[in-house]
């Protein structure tokens, strides 16, 4: 039966109000398909429940195999991808696509967790695990897909503040990451660091680079206070603005919605993250703990860089903004992440019942 006082309505209502707006907004700039991201939200929805339910325990116990699959089905793009747009990041599967760079992205989180769980932090120990992650940023980059190899990045970062690495230590990969980033520029593909230049002045080519960045932010400036109205954004509505349904989904709500639109959004967003913390600092253990904080900081950071980058704070990246852009992959990604993270909460609240039973 389903208890809801062990369910975490706190977390889940954002998650509701964000897909319903979500709807809203594909349904007034993509109408034609607005079925297929009902068909994404329904299924993405009973994954959440289904991870809800599922001891994320056993999913921890099973987080190495999990690794392993998850490796396995992020090669597969390069054995049955399609290239779309000079990427192969996706599989097609009757008259759907699965992006593996964004599915695998809550079950890194459980590998990490796992693996820190039951370590202390030590440069062996670092390495190890860097050497684990490596190929899964080699292959990200190869497909190309930038927005997804910094998502999983951040995972990866994120984690090891937690993992009982020093400050002195912190400062020591500082330094070394501001050594190796003149190797990451020059490993980048000519159009990634176009994309950079043009960042800094998108005025220099205003009709080509530069173009999806102005579009954005006329948009977002053009909706003001109150918006010009649910579908009458002319940015997107006369396809000035590119990916309007997907990377600039922000752009457009804040054109049709206006200031208020975009602070209620953006308030929503911290309503969940603030949640997630919550329910991370009442974790029992570590591994849950580090478990949450690994999904916490994939889809913070992810929400971070999608609206710096239609606000033209930070360089496009190619990013979807979770649980409200378009895309089926990104949203089964957050929701199960999301899912893992109510199973913890209902797990924390069962404890807590069971302690005070006891006493």
């Amino acid at each position: 039966m389903f208890e809801t006082k062990k369910f975490d309505f706190y977390l889940f209502l954002p998650v509701i109000f964000l897909l319903i707006f979500s709807l809203g907004m594909v349904l007034s700039v993509q109408p034609a398909i607005i079925k297929d991201h009902l068909f994404y939200i329904l299924v993405s929805s009973f994954l959440f429940f289904l991870f809800h339910f599922f001891d994320y325990g056993i999913l921890l116990s099973l987080s190495p195999l999990l690794y392993v699959s998850s490796l396995v089905f992020l090669i597969l793009p390069f054995v049955f991808g399609t290239i779309t747009r000079g990427s192969v990041r996706w599989i097609p599967i009757g008259n759907y696509t699965v992006q593996p760079s964004e599915i695998i992205k809550p079950f890194l989180c459980l590998f990490t967790a796992w693996y820190w769980g039951s370590r202390k932090y030590s440069h062996l120990y670092f390495l190890k695990l860097f050497i684990f992650f490596l190929p899964f940023f080699i292959l990200i980059f190869l497909q190309p897909d930038l927005g997804s190899m910094l998502v999983v990045a951040s995972i990866f970062v994120g984690t090891l503040f937690y993992s009982g690495i020093k400050p002195r230590q912190i400062i020591l990969f500082m330094v070394i990451g501001a050594f190796l980033l003149p190797l990451f520029w020059f490993s980048l593909k000519d159009y990634q660091k176009t994309r950079a230049y043009h960042f800094l002045n998108p005025t220099s080519d205003p009709l080509g680079e530069g173009y999806n960045q102005i579009q954005a932010k006329i948009a977002v400036g053009s909706g003001r206070l109150w918006g010009l109205g649910l579908g009458k954004g002319s940015q997107s509505h006369l396809f000035f603005l590119p990916e309007k349904h997907t990377d600039f989904i922000f752009s457009s709500m804040a054109e049709e919605f206006g200031f208020l639109g975009s602070i209620s959004l953006i308030f929503l967003y911290f309503l969940l993250f603030l949640r997630i913390l919550k329910i991370g600092l009442g974790c029992p253990n570590r591994e849950s703990f580090l478990l949450v904080m690994g999904i916490f900081f994939g889809i913070c950071f992810q929400t971070m860089v999608n609206i710096g980058m239609n606000l033209g704070l930070l360089p496009i990246t190619g990013i979807t903004l979770p649980l409200f852009s378009y895309g089926g992959s990104s949203m089964v990604a957050t929701m199960i992440g999301l899912g893992i993270i109510s199973n913890v909460s209902r797990t924390n609240s069962i404890n807590k019942i069971v302690s005070i039973k006891h006493f």
